[in-house]
């Protein structure tokens, strides 16, 4: 059996030379070469997804807005970051590979609706329309 993700494939390709067909693809083939279909359930994916994105958070939690930011700046953490988020991922795509789910139609459409529901004039510069102190767009 291969590997998906064999040590001649350049691992540094940007997200402008990758397909989000491509790291599907490399999902469902890391997935099915190791059998795991059986135990992919939607149920069982999207409890894995919310367990990485508590780990994911761990790497925030108590830090100030500024300062959550500036994990950026550390090579070390921000790529612990990166594996937490390439986990929350993987499983995204997971779930879309098991449920046959097309990532790009279901994103476009949702933003179309987060467009319509926060339009710019009126939630621009708030995290919310019951933003009590806008910043800007007021």
């Amino acid at each position: 059996m291969s590997d998906s993700v064999s040590n001649e494939e350049p691992l540094e390709k940007t997200d402008q030379e990758t397909t989000v067909g491509e790291l599907r693809e490399m999902v469902g083939q890391f997935v099915g070469e190791r059998d795991w279909h059986r135990f992919h359930t939607p149920k069982n994916i999207s409890m894995a997804m919310a367990i990485e994105v508590a780990e994911l958070m761990e790497h925030f939690q108590w830090l100030e807005g500024e300062p959550s930011r500036e994990i950026g700046n550390d090579p070390e953490k921000l790529a612990a970051v990166g594996e937490e988020l390439a986990d929350v991922l993987c499983y995204a795509f997971a779930l879309a590979n098991e449920l046959g789910l097309e990532v790009g139609p279901i994103i476009r459409k949702k933003m179309i609706k987060n467009r319509q529901k926060y339009p710019i004039q009126e939630i621009r510069g708030r995290y919310g329309h019951n933003d009590p102190n806008p910043t800007s767009g007021q």
